[in-house]
């Protein structure tokens, strides 16, 4: 019998949800037409709408017309939702994941003998980047 933990669902789970694809193609081109995230994204095209009226009507982004055009700006600031990440911005997020592809982030360089380390210069755990 299949439940939640071993049934096929169970392998096609994600790290990012539909609405912060959204966010990161609007950040990558703002610009960009929603059938062109549509299609990007793995949506439909009315999902992709729905998206991003909701992250306009919470204030991660603004849409302008630009001729016959939608223009999208991302809101400067913009933080978060869930409590795990309250009071961090969303723009950490977008740059690192609208970087060129396949450029790994520069490590940071080894500490040496002589350095006086501090607290604040350990490294954050496993190397990873902090978001902020």
């Amino acid at each position: 019998m299949e439940n939640e933990h071993t049934g096929s669902r169970r392998n096609h789970w994600t790290f990012l949800t539909n609405h912060a694809r959204v966010l990161i193609a609007i950040a990558r081109d703002p610009g960009v037409r929603l059938r062109d995230i549509a299609a990007g994204c793995d949506l439909t095209e009315r999902t992709v709408q729905a998206i991003v009226t909701d992250l306009e009507t919470d204030g991660y982004l603004t849409r302008t017309r630009d001729g016959r055009r939608n223009r999208y700006a991302i809101a400067p600031g913009a933080r978060f939702r869930h409590p795990a990440e309250a009071g961090l911005e969303i723009a950490g997020l977008l740059a690192y994941l609208t970087g060129p592809h396949g450029t790994p982030p520069t490590p940071a360089p080894p500490a040496t003998a002589s350095a006086t380390a501090t607290a604040d210069d350990a490294p954050h755990g496993d190397g990873a980047l902090p978001l902020l």
